[in-house]
């Protein structure tokens, strides 16, 4: 319970276009990711999960192992974009 508080504290520090950027991503791909729209719409919300996983790899890129576990997650989300486009 402390680390998520920890993560909301830290959250709440960041400058107002982190959050906006952390906060619409978040809500793009929760929402599009839904199967009721088709495979653009899906492939848009992997996008923004991209662009999520992406900030924040960038954003903890002092801790090298945490940093290429977003990287990572962020090339997986973007190839399966890609795969959902084609």
């Amino acid at each position: 319970m402390n680390r998520i508080k920890f993560m909301y504290r830290q959250f709440l520090s960041e400058p107002l276009w982190f959050k906006i950027v952390i906060s619409a991503m978040l809500l793009i791909a929760i929402v599009f990711s839904s199967s009721s729209f088709n495979g653009y719409y899906q492939g848009a919300a992997k996008i923004a999960a991209a662009i999520f996983f992406m900030a924040y790899g960038i954003k903890f890129r002092r801790s090298t192992r945490i940093a290429l576990l977003f990287f990572a997650v962020a090339m997986i989300s973007v190839y399966l974009s890609w795969e959902q486009f084609n």
